[in-house]
């Protein structure tokens, strides 16, 4: 999937709750992605949790791909690897709509 400059800005400034406050998308740092991957992980459990497990999942491939790449942040990532990702994450819903 591809997206437009103005779809990519949109991704990198969505504010995600990590470690007490909202932090741009694209501002994130590996720790802070492995915080929520962590965080995310802790809350599965049975029923509706459940439901949480792949979102979990890809924060944690998130964390790899920041590892493998030598990362600072999430905006540093590829562009391609931004938007393949996001609607996993539940930065956007998935099919591409922003969450508010």
């Amino acid at each position: 999937m591809t997206a437009s400059n103005s779809e990519l800005d949109q991704i990198v400034k969505r504010g995600v709750f990590v470690r007490g406050a909202d932090r741009p998308f694209g501002e994130l740092t590996l720790e802070d992605a492995r915080a929520h991957a962590d965080e995310l992980r802790a809350a599965i459990g049975w029923g509706p949790t459940v439901r949480v497990a792949p979102v979990a999942q890809a924060w944690r491939e998130l964390t790899m791909v920041m590892e493998r790449t030598g990362s600072a942040s999430v905006g540093e990532l590829d562009p391609e690897v931004l938007v393949e990702l996001a609607g996993r994450l539940w930065v956007v819903f998935p099919g591409g709509a922003m969450m508010s």
